[in-house]
């Protein structure tokens, strides 16, 4: 019996023994798999428990234009969130939400709810001014927070909006420089780590960790902002002038180095605001739309429309611009000369097709100078026949129209053309004059660039430099050159060519006295044919002799019957060149024989668009300088009449620029001789009347040598004609 109670309490042991075994195992087996599978779970959640973590938001790198000027800047402002837990338990919730909704101008219920919420961190505002921040703290809230944040500002509005873009409310970019390089502009996030204790509250601030943020990088852009202002502003009149149905696009490039001086697309935006619909018809249609899916969806599209890049994304037939490539084909491959000639009858027979010149009585017998003057179809049709297919898409492809130029912007497209080797012999007649071939604004003006450059294609770019906060440089972009296409004897023909169409041929409207201009006009009827909708572009070098830079206009569905390149958009690029030309300090060529030495009288230019005041002064002999951004000279130094050594100086001023010390001139017409001295001595001006005998009884002012309204340095001398009314002029006594 012994034995058997011996065994008995043996096994119970044993069982003993293998349970506590088995509960052993199954507790390491436990500890371990929370080690090492869940482990890093459960710290993590341990220390979100245990910390708040608040991002903090780094300066977003500025964007300059080439010479330094802001585009893109950002701007100190404030996140504020609050901890719902610690207001509940250590502040007061009624005081919180009552001064939040004063300060932000928010919903106090609104703010209530995020109190309320089960969880440790709530957002309240961001993008807060510095006036709303410094007040909450003022209010000494408890449970509420601060952080260092940066807003987005645009210094110049709608200036260059399709290049640099906009950001969003999480600082990321969203079109533009803004988006293609938001990994370089936008810097690394900081962050706030705060200890909390069981119930949730947070620790004394010794407690807290800061982790600073890292301010982006700056992005120098190739762009002037003053040629981009005198870009969009000639294309805004525009819009306006020619009722353009579908907009416009410009483009200006350094034809040597392929930068990109100013790129624009009108309409535009306003950076400030981008989501901001300031057309009163489209606002009004989308307003009228009572369900609110249809009316985002309307929003949108509108949206999308105004943000695209016509310089860039789009695709048009180039029209008659496209025979200035034509030409450098065949001349580089010597199918055609200068003397070769070419009989246009108003009409050319291609297979089948009998295809028209623009000019149906026909421009007889023309030379290739004469043919891109007159911008004949069937003299090209005749060229593009010599080319042939295969050596035409050897240069088509050559000039880069079969691929992406790679601009730093995003949605670029590379155009359309037929497949190599498969285009017909009507297909070729047609491409030689421009219809068929489906080229991007950006495309046209980098190819003819290439013409005007020895024949050098250069990659169009934007970026000029990466710098860091403390002005290194981290990356420079240097022009690139993607391959030479024609020779530079080529060249030097076509650039006199493209001069002959300015100064004699269908582009005469964009001449300018003194320069020479290079050009070609365009007039493209868009698909389907038929539909009265035309394209009307211009595109041009200058100086011809020398290029330094090009310029290309696109004017989108002009009305019908004011549609022709030659007369909206010559004229047009004259004016721009006009400006640009004496922005960047070229001069314009002395006339030959024109006197150079001696004197010469200051003209009266004050009240003359710009145009005829630099006209007037060149036919002075004498050099104009131009101050401010208007249209019509409001004032100029020296005064009218003054002599000066020919070649000299004018200045004139626009718009809102003025002459130091200058005054508005006074008006004395009708004035006796009393009131008109009074009157301009008052004003600080020398009084020098004419046409006054032996007295001035009765002698009223006729007129003033500076006219009333314009503007006049203090001190000038004003010249007053005086005569006599209603009597004869009495003798004194002696």
């Amino acid at each position: 019996m012994k034995k058997n109670s011996s065994l008995k309490t043996q096994k119970r042991i044993l069982w003993l023994a293998g349970t506590f075994l088995l509960l052993f195992l199954l507790l390491a087996i436990r500890v371990a798999y929370i080690q090492f599978i869940d482990g890093g779970w459960l710290a993590k959640e341990a220390i979100e428990q245990q910390t708040r973590d608040r991002m903090i938001n780094a300066k977003r790198g500025t964007i300059y234009d080439r010479n330094g000027k802001q585009l893109a800047v950002s701007a100190d402002v404030e996140t504020v969130s609050l901890s719902p837990i610690t207001v509940r338990e250590n502040g007061d919730p009624q005081k919180c939400a009552e001064a939040l909704s004063d300060i932000l101008g928010l919903e106090k219920e609104s703010i209530l709810e995020k109190i309320n919420m089960n969880t440790s961190y709530v957002l309240v505002k961001r993008k807060v001014e510095k006036e709303q921040a410094d007040a909450i703290r003022a209010a000494g809230l408890t449970g509420v927070y601060l952080d260092a944040d940066t807003k987005r500002y645009y210094p110049y509005n709608n200036i260059a909006s399709h290049i640099i873009g906009f950001t969003g409310t999480d600082n990321q970019g969203l079109l533009g420089i803004e988006q293609k390089y938001d990994n370089i502009l936008k810097g690394q996030y900081g962050r706030i780590v705060t200890a909390r204790n069981a119930d949730g509250t947070e620790m004394p601030y010794k407690y807290d960790r800061y982790y600073t943020p890292e301010d982006g990088s700056d992005i120098t852009l190739t762009i002037d902002v003053s040629i981009q202002h005198f870009l969009e502003k000639h294309l805004e009149q525009a819009l306006t002038d020619l009722q353009l149905g579908n907009g416009a696009a410009g483009i200006i490039m350094d034809v040597k180095t392929g930068e990109i001086l100013a790129m624009a697309t009108k309409p535009d935006f306003n950076l400030n605001e981008p989501f901001l619909i300031t057309d009163p018809a489209v606002k009004q249609k989308i307003d009228a739309i009572t369900d609110s899916k249809e009316k985002g969806e309307a929003t949108q599209e509108y949206l999308n429309k105004l943000q695209r890049n016509k310089a860039v994304i789009d695709s048009y037939e180039p029209g008659s611009t496209f025979k200035i490539i034509t030409s450098a084909m065949a001349l580089e491959e010597n199918v055609v000369s200068l003397q070769d000639t070419f009989n246009c009858t108003g009409s050319y027979k291609v297979a089948k097709e009998t295809i028209g010149c623009w000019k149906h009585a026909g421009h007889g017998i023309l030379d290739l100078t004469g043919a891109l003057m007159n911008s004949c179809n069937p003299a090209f049709m005749q060229i593009g026949a010599r080319i042939g297919q295969d050596t035409f898409y050897k240069y088509y492809k050559g000039f880069g129209f079969t691929e992406k130029t790679g601009i730093e912007l995003y949605g670029e497209t590379s155009g359309l053309f037929y497949p190599a080797g498969s285009f017909n012999e009507v297909e070729l007649a047609t491409a030689s004059f421009g219809q068929g071939p489906v080229v991007t604004p950006l495309q046209m003006i980098t190819a003819v660039s290439a013409v005007a450059n020895d024949g050098k294609l250069m990659k169009p770019h934007l970026l000029k430099n990466i710098t860091d906060a403390s002005g290194t440089i981290l990356q420079s972009f240097d022009p690139e050159e993607v391959r030479q296409v024609i020779s530079p004897q080529t060249s030097q023909i076509m650039r006199s060519l493209m001069e002959a169409v300015v100064s004699e041929g269908t582009g005469n409207k964009a001449y300018l006295e003194g320069f020479r201009i290079g050009g070609k006009t365009g007039t493209s009827e868009k698909i389907p044919r038929g539909n009265q909708k035309y394209v009307a572009s211009f595109v041009g070098i200058a100086p011809a002799n020398d290029p330094q830079v090009a310029i290309l206009l696109l004017l989108d569905e002009p009305p019908a019957g004011n549609h022709m390149g030659g007369t909206i958009a010559s004229p047009l690029a004259g004016k721009i060149l006009d400006d640009v030309l004496r922005y960047l300090d070229i001069e314009p060529e002395v006339p030959t024989g024109d006197a150079v030495e001696g004197d010469a009288q200051v003209p009266h230019v004050s009240g003359m668009n710009l145009t005829e005041a630099r006209q007037t002064i060149s036919q002075s002999g004498l050099r104009c300088v131009v101050e401010g951004n208007g249209s019509v000279v409001t004032a100029q130094v020296p005064n009218p009449g003054v002599t000066i050594a020919r070649n000299g100086t004018v200045i004139v001023y626009t718009g809102d620029a003025r002459p130091s010390n200058s005054v508005q001139v006074p008006s004395v017409i009708g004035k006796s001789f009393e009131e008109a001295k009074s009157i301009l001595e008052k004003a600080k001006f020398q009084f020098h009347p004419v046409g006054i005998e032996n007295t001035t009884q009765n002698a009223l002012a006729q007129t003033q040598s500076i006219q009333p309204g314009e503007y006049a340095t203090i001190g000038s001398e004003i010249t007053v004609e005086f005569s006599y009314q209603n009597s004869t002029p009495v003798t004194p006594e002696s």
